[in-house]
């Protein structure tokens, strides 16, 4: 009977040092749990940090693209109108040439008709 009490007695205390540790464990791994959802959060924000980023200079490229679009329609733009004005100055500069050589010709005339 005696080793019977013993056999219990060991294994009360063996148990009790089983509950103590694991008891001692269990806020190690709560604190690991809270340093894994930290470094979680930490990912997660620089994430949305680089999305952001990203973002934003996509819509640079973007406000870029536009306005070198709009330089380039200004630009052909001013071209059509410079050429419409030389269009015009040549045409002008056409019909007075026709005009003084109606005019030369018509003095050529005159000329010949008065020396006859």
């Amino acid at each position: 009977m005696s080793k019977i009490v013993a056999t219990l007695i060991a294994g009360l205390f063996a148990t009790s040092a089983f509950a103590a540790q694991s008891t001692a464990t269990a806020p190690t791994t709560t604190q690991a749990a809270k340093a894994d959802a930290k470094a979680d959060k930490d990912v997660a924000k620089a994430d949305a940090k680089e999305a952001k980023k990203a973002a934003k200079a996509d819509a640079k490229v973007e406000k870029k693209a536009a306005e070198a679009k709009a330089d380039v329609a200004e630009e052909k733009a001013d071209a059509a109108k410079t050429k419409a004005k030389a269009h015009k100055k040549a045409e002008k500069a056409k019909a007075d040439a026709a005009a003084d050589k109606t005019a030369a010709h018509a003095d050529q005339k005159a000329d010949t008709a008065a020396a006859k």
